[in-house]
């Protein structure tokens, strides 16, 4: 109540003072008090609000920028997926008619298994030294085959037909000593096989 009563006793020559203006003195003075208080309270309330907004709205501004981007990238992943399943889709079907080690056995056996189907009789079946590439080795056979030429043309045929890849030159045709149409086929059945990368790695080494 004391403060109160000090406080108020302060400021009554200020006020003594003041009523002795004239009335436009004392209507700028109210107007100058009343600028006062509203500049005040816009800096201290107002103002910090505003730049709080300014800050949401540069935050919201850049999360609208990285979702505009995360979204490119999104249309761009569902592309390299795409195009990653049909690299994949066509390796697979490469792998088929590119063995590796372990199928070498059974695609030689096909390839005997072409020729009896069909009537020749098989002189020689003889795989040869394999011949290194980069990520592919060729196998040479040596073949060859008893039989007329119509049986010969079967068999190339069937060997055509392997899943697997397998080329055959150096064909050469001779009469067989034996009586009728038969003749001695002798010829070089070329397949090939997958390297994996570890061997790769291990001929790399060497």
């Amino acid at each position: 109540m004391k403060k109160f009563n000090i406080s108020l006793k302060a400021i009554e020559p200020l006020l003594e003072n003041i009523g002795k203006l004239s009335k436009v003195h004392r209507i700028m003075i109210c107007v100058a008090t009343f600028i006062v208080i509203i500049g005040s309270s816009t800096y201290f309330l107002y103002l910090p609000k505003f730049e709080n907004l300014n800050k949401l709205n540069s935050d919201y501004t850049n999360l609208e920028n990285k979702l505009a981007s995360a979204k490119r990238r999104s249309v761009q992943l569902n592309k390299y997926r795409e195009k990653m399943k049909i690299a994949e889709a066509n390796y697979k079907i490469a792998m088929k008619a590119l063995p590796d080690k372990k199928e070498i056995p059974s695609l030689l056996t096909d390839i005997t298994k072409s020729g009896k189907d069909v009537g020749l009789e098989f002189l020689l079946f003889q795989p040869e030294t394999e011949i290194n590439k980069d990520f592919y080795a060729e196998i040479p056979v040596s073949i060859k085959v008893a039989g007329n030429y119509h049986y010969v043309g079967l068999f190339f045929d069937n060997v055509s037909r392997l899943s697997r890849i397998v080329n055959i030159k150096d064909v050469v045709m001779i009469t067989s000593p034996k009586a009728g149409n038969i003749l001695n086929t002798s010829c070089t059945a070329v397949t090939y096989r997958f390297v994996e990368p570890e061997e790769q790695k291990e001929k790399g080494k060497k």
